[in-house]
């Protein structure tokens, strides 16, 4: 008797887009949203406090998450530069989507 079992059969391509689409985007985009809620916490620390040191703290916050931001920002605009400069095909990161070809 032979029985056939249904083999499930992924390439790399299908692995690289799944870790990407429901790993990678969404700590990208968490993190992204932890910057601009520091940043809006640091402006809410800022307005209320009465006191000039309590205000340093709300203007750091407010100077931390814009720079978390502009991290995230400046990394994505290199990416863009790099794979347009040098052609690279089958990379989309406003996608988030990776082909990987065969190599001959």
């Amino acid at each position: 008797m032979h029985y056939f079992i249904p083999i499930a059969y992924a390439g790399v391509d299908e692995l690289v887009r799944k870790v990407n689409r429901l790993i990678i985007n969404p700590v990208i985009l968490f993190i992204f949203t932890v910057a601009v809620l520091y940043f809006l916490w640091g402006m809410l620390v800022f307005f209320r406090s009465e006191s000039e040191s309590e205000k340093t703290k709300g203007k750091d916050h407010m100077l931390y998450g814009i720079i978390g931001m502009f991290i995230m920002v400046a990394v994505f605009g290199l990416m863009q530069i790099i794979i347009n400069t040098f052609g690279i095909q089958g990379i989309d990161p406003r996608q988030g989507t990776v082909e990987i070809r065969d190599i001959n």
